[in-house]
């Protein structure tokens, strides 16, 4: 039996496994090696957790938003104090290098901010003497025990963009991690404790698609959100709405970036390196694809080859390191064999990065920096998202071109142009049907105040992700309208009731 720590959930205020489950090993991408077994959840852990939210609901749910908010300004203070040990536990789980760990924990800890302005998030509209005696107002009321399913590329930030939100509002949260990283969800669960939040309110379930069925499946979850996969979101999205439940589910991204003849090509090629190669390019608003119009390409293939060279690859908590590995040697596999598909389709490849190795660390799960050049719409490394260090180049002749591609795209998450025309810039911005747009911004993810998410097959649901779009994913909207009995005209009135 593996002697290597085990992993558990969280329920009822402390970390907990029955020791019923089935367990999977937690690697150190950087070196291969198992550093942990985290419990895979039965569906008696669901139940449970379902449990204690339910007993927990009503009181948290009558709680004041501004005492609610008074747990997020303490959780948030915590979080800052914990901030680069978060970010080594990313590092060491997801391979991700330390500085980048520590960006992410920074953009989670910006949504808490703005959850803790939850007083005056939840303020609704009141109109005074409508008509006939009558006032009219809203409230924002919280839905109950709500469920969020997070990816292996964020640990951290993705869970962050459901947790603070769901609870300002009112509703019990459970996390679903990936089991892939899960050590910084109990974590941030034990934090949130510390903040003052009541037993119940959030719980932990480690698992994989058992514990992600038994969410769905659950009669008391109200509301499930997701960021993941474009196959794993349809179905999550598919499976919670056939159950009225109420559904976020972000899915892939083939990101395009647009370089015109006109832009910086120094400032291009620095965007183009740290939007593929950043985090091993295991990022859902990664460039993956250079739309090079006219002339453009050879120039910016010039810039870019020296700069792929300079890149450090190592362990992500090396200071010097630009890039770590992938997060498992599955996933390694994968990304291996895009680039050969790549190959096999016609693409030119100019740099590869299979068979990439870290003197030192022989078994990690290390692919280099990869740089496809003519690259056609018809490829898979093209028309499927990667997750991984490959940048392919598509030559086109115009930037109408270069947009009517993009659209036709089924992917519409993230897209950027770097340009130095006003009049392309706002024709780019007015005319893609893409969720998140940049100029000359590579990777254009929302703040905390915005809010994220794509178009097409990006994007299963209504509501994107955090800001004004969270809060109202995480609440029910209702009207009243209330008239007292001076102003009551006698006698029934059969009339549709219209403004007098």
């Amino acid at each position: 039996m593996s002697t290597a720590p085990v992993i558990g959930h969280y329920l009822d205020g402390e970390v907990q496994h029955s020791g019923t489950e089935r367990f999977s090993d937690v690697f150190n991408p950087a070196t291969g090696e198992v550093q942990g077994r985290v419990a895979l959840a039965t569906q008696g852990t669901v139940d449970a957790a379902v449990a204690s939210a339910l007993k927990a609901f009503p009181a948290w749910s009558e709680q004041s938003s501004l005492r609610r908010a008074r747990v997020m300004f303490k959780f948030k203070e915590l979080l800052d104090q914990h901030h680069d040990e978060l970010a080594a536990i990313i590092s060491r789980e997801h391979g991700k290098v330390f500085s980048d760990a520590k960006g992410e924990v920074t953009r989670g800890i910006e949504i808490v901010e703005f959850a803790c302005g939850a007083p005056s998030l939840l303020k609704t509209d009141f109109s005074d003497n409508i008509g006939g005696g009558i006032d009219n107002w809203n409230l924002r009321q919280p839905l109950g025990v709500c469920a969020g399913v997070t990816p292996f590329n964020f640990p951290v930030m993705v869970p962050l963009w459901m947790i603070p939100l769901a609870l300002v509002t009112g509703n019990c949260f459970i996390l679903k991690p990936s089991e892939r990283d899960p050590s910084a969800s109990l974590l941030m669960a034990r934090l949130l404790k510390q903040a003052g939040l009541p037993d119940g309110v959030f719980s932990v379930v480690q698992g994989d698609k058992l514990a992600v069925d038994g969410l769905l499946q659950h009669p008391d979850i109200q509301a499930i959100s997701f960021v993941g996969s474009t196959p794993i979101a349809e179905y999550i999205h598919t499976q919670a709405s056939q159950r009225g439940k109420r559904v976020q589910a972000l899915g892939g991204a083939k990101n395009h970036m647009i370089v015109m003849p006109d832009a910086d090509l120094d400032q291009a090629a620095d965007a183009l390196i740290g939007a593929a190669y950043g985090s091993a390019g295991e990022r859902c608003m990664a460039i993956s694809i250079a739309v090079a119009v006219g002339d453009v390409a050879d120039k910016l293939i010039a810039k870019l080859l020296p700069r792929i060279d300079q890149l450090k690859v190592g362990n992500g908590m090396q200071p010097d390191s630009d890039m770590g590995p992938l997060v498992t040697a599955v996933h390694k596999a994968k990304v291996e064999g895009y680039i050969a598909q790549g190959v096999k389709e016609g693409a030119e490849l100019l740099v590869d990065g299979r068979g990439f190795t870290v003197p030192g660390a022989e078994n990690g799960f290390f692919v280099g920096a990869t740089l496809f050049d003519k690259v056609g719409t018809d490829m898979s490394i093209y028309k499927e998202e990667i997750f991984g260090p490959v940048l392919g180049i598509v030559r086109v002749a115009d930037f109408a071109t270069a947009v009517e591609l993009i659209n036709a795209h089924e992917f519409g998450n993230g897209v950027s142009c770097f340009t130095s025309d006003g009049g392309i810039a706002r024709a780019f911005a007015r005319n893609i049907k893409v969720g998140m747009v940049g100029i000359n911004v590579p990777i254009p993810v929302p703040m905390a105040w915005h809010s994220f998410g794509g178009w097409k097959r990006s994007l299963f649901g209504d509501h994107h992700a955090y800001g004004d779009e969270g809060v109202r994913f995480y609440s029910r909207y209702k009207s009243v309208m209330q008239r007292w009995p001076d102003s009551i005209a006698k006698g029934a009135e059969f009339s549709m009731p219209t403004a007098k």
